[in-house]
């Protein structure tokens, strides 16, 4: 699975601090793991919280199983190594497929699952850095096309030569999954970070808002602050997986699956805020690609996120859903701000 691993030490600097009173007694529980080829932590405060934190890991664990591309008794690897034929996958694998072409039909293909092995041609997946010809990338590109996956809610067949991976919107679907762990078990207070995704579940035991530091894209530590309670917040940053070529180019890992290369939008960091970790996976890794201006009328169309923009020209545009949640840490505040308005 693709990793924005550093990117939330991305939401760097998480303050757990609180002033008020506790709403529990009980010291929070937290259960720290590897799975999904990145660290992760869970922090839950209530009585049934360790109960609820090994409910979550196990869980984890399974859904590691179904969506690895490389453990071959998953899902997604036999979907990639079955010739073309159909391969029926489990009622969560359906709904992160069937999730993830929907995105790819909403966002005209900026995420598509199957650019798996352009991201490999260029060693994105297995730490091996080259810059691929021209030619190798238009061979590649022939079998990349989401419109050529067929699914029918149950089974799924794709083309051969063609490969998938869902890791772009796993994370987040396994935090939407996790959080309803959480609240079946009676927890109303806890912070996910799997992986630098963030999701929260309500606020934090004092009644106040959970205070996410989102990390600057230019160097180290966290250039603002987001005030959130029961939401995501996942980003995705072209700092975040990249190499320097013989050429001395720069080429980060999230690529344009129109043209197999890194996608140059003019934006260096995005940042989608919304209650499902699913939908601000896809889309942290789908604006980045679309650029400023189509990200914008896209979140114009909807109700259900809101984002932060970082341009390459150290430019910052936030939606006005969260203009008051929003704040620069002060040796950024020198950063031209704007609010997109609807």
């Amino acid at each position: 699975m693709s990793k924005k691993t550093i990117s939330l030490l991305l939401t760097g600097i998480i303050f757990l601090t609180s002033c008020g009173k506790p709403a529990y007694d009980k010291e929070p529980q937290n259960k720290s793991f590897f799975a999904m080829d990145t660290y992760m932590s869970i922090t839950a405060y209530g009585k049934n919280a360790e109960t609820a934190l090994n409910q979550a890991e196990k869980k984890v664990s399974e859904l590691e199983n179904l969506w690895s591309v490389t453990k071959e008794n998953s899902e997604i690897y036999k979907i990639n190594h079955n010739n073309g034929e159909n391969v029926s996958v489990s009622p969560e694998t359906a709904e992160l497929i069937d999730f993830s072409l929907e995105i790819s039909e909403i966002t005209g293909g900026a995420l598509d699952c199957s650019i798996y092995p352009v991201l490999t041609e260029w060693g994105f997946t297995t730490n091996d850095y080259k810059i691929p010809t021209d030619e190798k990338l238009s061979e590649l590109l022939e079998y990349t096309d989401y419109r050529k996956i067929r699914f029918d809610g149950e089974n799924v067949q794709i083309p051969e030569n063609m490969q998938i991976d869902l890791g772009a919107v796993g994370k987040g679907y396994t935090g939407d999954i996790v959080t309803e762990i959480l609240k079946e078990n009676g927890i109303e207070s806890a912070l996910l970070d799997l992986g630098g995704n963030i999701q929260t579940v309500g606020t934090k035991p004092d009644g106040t808002e959970w205070k996410i530091g989102l990390r600057s894209p230019f160097n180290e530590g966290s250039f603002a602050t987001l005030e959130i309670s029961d939401c995501a917040v996942i980003t995705s940053g072209g700092y975040e997986r990249y190499f320097t070529g013989d050429d001395g180019e720069t080429y980060w890992h999230i690529l344009d699956p129109k043209t197999g290369k890194p996608a140059h939008s003019g934006l260096i960091s995005v940042t989608v805020i919304g209650s499902e970790g699913r939908l601000c996976d896809a889309f942290s890794t789908s604006l980045f690609v679309m650029g400023i201006e189509k990200a914008t009328e896209l979140w114009k169309k909807r109700d259900d996120f809101e984002m932060v923009l970082v341009t390459e020209d150290g430019k910052i545009y936030l939606t006005q859903g969260i203009e008051n949640k929003f704040s620069l840490n002060q040796i950024y505040g020198n950063l031209h701000t704007e609010v997109i308005y609807r």
